[in-house]
C-alpha cells in the first residue's frame, strides 16, 4: 500500500521494532563479516512479519542511524517507511547494573540530527573535580582515553569512553525542560528488565524513589510481558486513577529486538511484535502514547476487527460532477465525518446508506438525496468492500428494494435518531429497536423458525397462555354449572309443591276412575277388581315404553352426535391442527395419530344398547291380539297366561284383556270414554311425577355437586396464574440474553433493566364490580371506592406477586368473608325478584373470577425509569448504548448521522466515549459529527474532512473529501477549526501524558 494511501485511510495497524543495534554499535557489537551491513539490510527487508517502522539504536551517538537512513535513500529497505533514531543513555545510579534511558527522536524535522547532538551536548560526565566530558563524540573519545591512557585507536577510546560516561538522572531532567525542541521532537523510554532496566532498582528499598522518579519521566516502558502491559494501562496492582497520579500517566508497553547479531535482527522471542495503529510517522508513536490500551499491542499479529466481507474499503459515486475525489477510501475502524454545517457531510452518509441497500423511504424529506434528487439521475453509488465484492445503487429511485432483504449497512438518519428520542413520547420505533437486538441475541437454532421479535416472544409464551386461555374457558363453562345447580335448587320448593298437587290428582283419578267400575252392570267383584288390576299394569307398562323410547331417541342422538364428529368434527379439528403446526412438518401418515377419537368403542356400545332397548320395546308390547267386537267371550274365561304376575304380561296381551274385561263388568259407552280419559290422565300425571321425583333427586345432590364444583373452579382459577407463571417464565428466558449482558457491563449500561411482571389494573376491575353493586345499600359494600380499597388490602399484592397456590387462597378467603356484602349489595331482591338476582349473581361470578384485568408485562427501564418516561436526552443514550454495545449479532457497517444532537457533552464523554472504542475491534462505524470528544477522546482511525464549493443555481456544488489520522497535523489543524472545542480536546488529551502535539 502506498504511503498516501495509508495516510489517506488514517489509522492502520503495522509493525514497529523501535529497538535495534546495528552493525558497529559502539558497546557489545557481535556483527560478523565484510558484509554485515549487507546482510542487515536484507534481513530487515525480509522481515516476516513485515517491519515498517524501525528505531536504529546507539549509545550517545546518530552515526549509525545516519548510515541507514543513507542506505534508504539508495533504495535498501525499500519496505520500512519509518527509520528514527533511538538514542541509548546509562543513568549514574548507584546500582550493580547500569539503567539506559532511551530518547526516540522523531526524523521529521530535517535538522533533527544536529539538534540531538546539541541536546546531548547539553549532558556532561564529571571524573572528578573540575574535570568533565560533554556527551558529544570528542568528548567521549577523550574520556575514553582519559580512563585508559595506553588506548590509542579513537575506535577503542570511545568505546571505552561511551561505557564510561553516565548522565545524572536530575541533569537530564532538566536539560529536557530547558529545551522546546526535544520536548516537541522526541519520546522517552525506559525497559523494564532487570539487566538494564529499573526492575534491577526493585531489590532495593532504597532506590523506590529513584525508580518511581524515572519511570514517571518515561512515556514508553519497553516490556513485551502482558502483566507489565496490564500495569502500565492501570489495569494491575494500582488502578487507572492512581497509577496516573503516581507516574504521571499511563504508559505505553513496547518492544524491540534489541539485536547485537545479526541472527537477532527482527527476531522477537515468543513471537511478542510490536504492533501500532496509524500512519507510519513519529506522530503515531507521539498518539500511541495518548491512547496506549487503543493503539497498541504486542502480539503474533494486530487485532483483527470486523470481518472483512462487513468492512466498506471505499465509496464512489458513478457519472458525478460533484463528487471529488472519485473515490473515498474509508477505514476499518472507527471513521469520523467532520466539516461545517452545508459541508456534504450527510451527502457522504447518504451514498454508503444507499450504495448499502438502505431504502430512500426510510429517509425523510430534509435527507441529502431527497433534496438534490432533482440532480441526482443517472449517478450511481457504489462501495466496494472488504473482499472486493461491489453494491451499487442508483441515486434517484433506490426505493426498489426487498422488504425481506436485510441492508448491508445500518444507517441511523438523523431523522431516525430524532424520532426515536423525540420528546412527544414516540417510543414504538425505539421499543422495536430494542426488540430486534434481543431477537437478534438469541442464536438460530433457538429462535422456533420466527422471523422476529413478536414471533419468537409469541412462540416461547405459547404454552403459558394456552394454560390460561384453556382455564378461563374452564372457569366460564363450571361456574356455568355451579349456576344451574343453584337454579335447581332454588326450585326445590316449587317441585315440592308441584309433586304434592300432582300426587293428590292421580289419587283423585284413580278414585274416579274406580267408582267408574264399581257402578257398572256386571255383578262379578272380582272382575271389577281384576279391570282396574288390568289398567293399572297397561299403565305401568305404557310409562316403562315411553321411557324406553325416549333413552332409545337419546341414543339415536348420540350415535349421530359420534357419526357426524368422525366424519365431520374431528377432520375439520385436525386440519386446524395441522396449520398451526405446520412447522411440525410430520407426514400424512403420522397426522393419522393425531385424529381425536372417543376411548372406548362407543359404535359398538351405543349399537349394542339400541338393539337391546328395542328388544325390550318389542318385548313390552308383545304380540298383537285382536278381540272381535261382536265375539261372544265365554264368561269368566281370561286371555291372561295362568300364574304369570302382570308387570310380566306385554301391552297387547293386557289390552285385549282389558277389552274383554270391560264388555264382561258391562262398562257403557260413555263409561268406556270417561275411564280412558281419567286413565290418560292419571299416565300423564304419573310420568311428571317421575320427572319430579327425579329432579328431587338430583336436587338433593346439588350441594355436593356444588362443593365439588368449586374446588374444581378454585383450581381452575390457580391455573390461570400457572399459565402467567409460564409466561412469566419464558420471558424471562427470552430476555436472558440480554440481562446477563446488562450484568456485566459498566457505567450507564447497567442502568438499563429489564422488567418482567404482572401488571394488576385493580381500579378497572373494581370498577367492574362496584357497576354491579347498589352502593347505597347497609350492611354492603357502601360508598364508591369502597370495594376497591378491600380489593388492594387483599388481592393486589397477591395478585402481583403471589403463586398460583397463594392466588387462589386469597380469592377463597375474599369470597368467605365478603359473601354476605355482595348479597347485601345486590340490586335484585332475591325474595321478591329471584329470577334478577340470579342473573346478578352470574354477572357477579363472572366478574369475581375474570382474569382480563391481569397480564404480564415487559419493559426496559433505565435507572429505574420505563423508557417511554425518559427524556430524549436520555433515550438517546440508550439509543447510543443499544447499538454500540449490545447489538453484538449485528456486524454491518453501522452509520451515524450527528448522534450528539440528542446528547449532552458529558453524556458523550463519560458514556460514549469508550463505547465507540470498544465497538470499532466489531463492526465498522461511520460518524458524522460536530463534537470534539466524539472525534478527539474516541481517537478515530480516520477523519475525513468535507468542504463544499459555493451553489450554483442549476447544478450541485462541489463536495470533495480529504482523510486521514489524528497523527496527521493537518487533521487536527482541521479538527481544531472545524469542531467546536477541538483544540481543548487536543490539549486535555495530551496533558494527560506530557506529550506535546505539533501543529505544523
Amino acid at each position: 500500500m502506498a504511503q498516501d494511501r495509508i495516510l489517506t485511510m488514517g489509522s492502520l495497524w503495522h509493525r514497529w521494532d523501535p529497538h535495534i543495534h546495528t552493525p558497529e554499535t559502539v558497546l557489545n557489537d557481535q556483527f560478523k563479516g565484510e558484509k554485515a551491513w549487507e546482510s542487515y539490510f536484507d534481513i530487515l527487508e525480509r522481515s516476516n512479519p513485515q517491519i515498517e517502522a524501525v528505531g536504529v539504536t546507539d549509545y550517545y551517538l546518530l552515526e549509525n542511524y545516519e548510515k541507514v537512513v543513507s542506505a534508504k535513500k539508495r533504495g535498501r529497505l525499500s519496505s520500512i517507511a519509518l527509520i528514527f533514531p533511538n538514542i541509548e543513555l546509562r543513568l549514574e545510579l548507584a546500582t550493580r547494573r547500569p539503567i539506559n534511558l532511551h530518547l526516540l527522536i522523531s526524523p521529521e524535522d530535517p535538522d533533527h540530527v544536529e539538534q540531538s547532538r546539541r541536546f546531548l551536548e547539553g549532558l556532561s560526565f564529571n571524573v572528578q573535580v573540575g574535570k568533565s566530558f560533554r556527551c558529544a563524540r570528542n568528548d567521549l573519545i577523550a574520556l575514553g582515553k582519559h580512563h585508559n591512557p595506553k588506548v590509542k585507536s579513537k575506535e577503542a577510546a570511545i568505546e571505552i569512553g561511551v561505557n564510561q560516561f553516565k548522565v545524572e538522572i536530575d541533569q537530564f531532567i532538566e536539560q529536557w525542560r530547558a529545551s522546546d525542541w526535544i520536548q516537541n521532537n522526541a519520546l522517552i523510554a525506559v525497559a523494564s528488565s532487570s539487566r538494564d532496566g529499573t526492575a534491577s532498582l526493585h531489590r532495593e528499598s532504597s532506590f523506590a524513589a529513584t525508580r518511581q522518579k524515572v519511570e514517571r519521566l518515561a512515556h514508553i516502558i519497553f516490556s513485551p510481558r502482558e502483566n507489565d502491559r496490564n500495569f502500565w494501562l492501570g489495569k494491575g496492582r494500582i488502578h487507572h486513577d492512581s497509577l496516573i497520579e503516581k507516574y504521571g500517566s499511563l504508559k505505553l508497553c513496547l518492544h524491540g529486538s534489541d539485536a547485537h547479531q545479526l541472527d537477532d535482527v527482527g527476531v522477537i522471542q515468543k513471537e511478542r511484535y510490536s504492533w501500532i495503529k496509524g500512519g507510519l510517522t513519529f506522530e503515531t508513536l507521539r498518539q500511541a502514547c495518548m491512547e496506549p490500551e487503543h493503539r497498541a499491542m504486542i502480539g503474533l499479529s494486530p487485532p483483527e476487527g470486523p470481518a472483512t466481507s462487513q468492512i466498506i474499503r471505499s465509496v464512489s459515486v458513478k457519472n458525478s460532477r460533484w463528487f471529488v475525489p472519485e473515490k473515498v477510501p474509508l477505514n476499518p475502524g472507527l471513521v469520523g465525518i467532520i466539516g461545517p454545517r452545508g459541508s456534504g457531510k450527510t451527502a457522504l452518509v447518504d451514498m454508503l446508506a444507499a450504495a448499502g441497500g438502505y431504502p430512500s423511504s426510510n429517509l425523510t424529506e430534509r435527507s441529502f438525496v431527497h433534496r438534490a434528487n432533482d440532480f441526482l439521475q443517472g449517478e450511481i453509488a457504489q462501495l466496494t468492500w472488504g473482499d472486493r465484492e461491489t453494491t451499487e445503487s442508483e441515486l434517484s429511485h433506490f426505493d426498489e428494494y426487498d422488504p425481506l432483504v436485510q441492508p448491508d449497512v445500518q444507517y441511523l438518519s438523523q431523522q431516525f435518531v430524532e424520532l426515536l428520542c423525540s420528546a412527544d413520547g414516540v417510543t414504538d420505533a425505539l421499543v422495536a429497536e430494542i426488540e430486534r437486538v434481543i431477537y437478534a441475541s438469541h442464536s438460530p437454532e433457538n429462535r422456533h423458525g420466527t422471523t422476529d421479535f413478536k414471533e419468537l416472544m409469541d412462540a416461547r409464551a405459547a404454552v403459558g397462555r394456552q394454560c390460561r386461555a384453556n382455564s378461563e374457558q374452564s372457569i366460564r363453562q363450571v361456574s356455568n354449572d355451579i349456576a344451574r345447580e343453584r337454579d335447581k335448587q332454588d326450585m326445590l320448593g316449587v317441585l315440592k309443591e308441584r309433586r304434592e298437587k300432582l300426587a293428590g290428582t292421580i289419587a283423585r283419578d284413580e278414585r274416579s276412575r274406580a267408582e267408574l267400575v264399581k257402578n257398572c252392570s256386571g255383578e262379578s267383584k272380582t272382575d271389577s277388581q281384576q279391570f282396574k288390576n288390568v289398567s293399572n299394569a297397561i299403565q305401568n307398562i305404557r310409562l316403562h315404553i315411553s321411557q324406553a323410547t325416549k333413552r332409545y331417541n337419546s341414543l339415536l342422538l348420540l350415535k349421530s352426535y359420534v357419526d357426524q364428529y368422525r366424519e365431520t368434527i374431528t377432520v375439520n379439528e385436525l386440519r386446524t391442527l395441522k396449520a398451526q403446526h405446520a412447522a411440525a412438518e410430520l407426514s400424512e401418515e403420522e397426522w393419522k395419530g393425531f385424529r381425536t377419537d372417543f376411548v372406548g368403542k362407543v359404535s359398538q356400545l351405543v349399537d349394542t344398547k339400541l338393539a337391546a332397548i328395542d328388544r325390550e320395546i318389542r318385548r313390552l308390547f308383545g304380540p298383537s291380539l285382536e278381540v272381535p267386537a261382536d265375539a261372544q267371550t265365554p264368561e269368566n274365561e281370561t286371555i291372561l297366561p295362568v300364574g304369570k304376575p302382570l308387570d310380566e304380561i306385554s301391552l297387547n296381551t293386557l289390552v285385549a284383556e282389558s277389552k274383554r274385561l270391560e264388555a264382561l263388568i258391562g262398562i257403557g259407552q260413555r263409561n268406556r270414554a270417561q275411564f280412558g280419559t281419567l286413565t290418560k290422565n292419571i299416565s300423564k300425571n304419573q310420568a311428571e311425577l317421575m320427572k319430579i321425583d327425579a329432579q328431587l333427586k338430583d336436587i338433593d345432590g346439588a350441594p355436593q355437586r356444588i362443593d365439588a364444583l368449586t374446588k374444581a373452579r378454585m383450581k381452575d382459577y390457580a391455573n390461570v396464574f400457572e399459565g402467567l407463571l409460564a409466561e412469566e417464565a419464558a420471558l424471562r428466558e427470552l430476555y436472558f440474553p440480554l440481562s446477563a449482558q446488562l450484568k456485566e457491563q459498566d457505567g450507564a449500561l447497567r442502568k438499563l433493566s429489564v422488567s418482567i411482571k404482572r401488571h394488576v389494573d385493580i381500579e378497572q376491575w373494581a370498577q367492574r364490580g362496584e357497576d354491579l353493586l347498589d352502593l347505597r345499600r347497609a350492611n354492603g359494600f357502601r360508598g364508591q371506592g369502597s370495594l376497591l380499597k378491600v380489593a388492594k388490602n387483599e388481592l393486589q399484592s397477591v395478585w402481583e406477586g403471589g403463586t398460583a397456590e397463594d392466588v387462589a387462597k386469597a380469592m377463597l378467603k375474599f369470597r368467605r368473608d365478603h359473601g354476605m356484602k355482595f348479597s347485601k349489595s345486590s340490586p335484585h331482591d332475591k325474595r321478591s325478584d329471584l329470577a334478577g338476582f340470579r342473573q346478578w349473581a352470574r354477572r357477579l361470578t363472572e366478574w369475581i373470577y375474570s382474569t382480563d384485568h391481569i397480564r404480564v408485562t415487559y419493559s426496559l427501564r433505565f435507572d429505574g425509569i420505563e423508557i417511554e418516561r425518559l427524556s430524549p436526552g436520555t433515550r438517546g443514550i440508550v439509543l447510543m448504548l443499544l447499538y454500540l454495545a449490545i447489538d453484538n449479532e449485528d456486524q454491518r457497517p453501522l452509520i451515524i448521522d450527528q448522534p450528539e444532537e440528542n446528547l449532552d457533552p458529558k453524556s458523550i464523554h463519560d458514556e460514549l466515549v469508550n463505547r465507540f472504542r470498544e465497538s470499532r475491534l466489531r463492526r465498522q462505524i461511520i460518524i458524522v459529527t460536530h463534537n470534539a470528544n466524539l472525534i478527539v477522546n474516541t481517537d478515530v482511525d480516520q477523519v475525513i474532512v468535507a468542504t463544499c464549493e459555493l451553489h450554483s443555481p442549476h447544478n450541485l456544488p462541489k463536495i470533495a473529501y480529504h482523510a486521514g489520522g489524528l497523527e496527521d497535523p493537518q487533521i487536527r489543524k482541521d479538527v481544531c477549526e472545524i469542531l467546536e472545542g477541538g483544540e481543548l480536546a487536543f490539549k486535555e488529551r495530551a496533558k494527560r501524558l506530557r506529550v506535546r502535539l505539533l501543529d505544523r
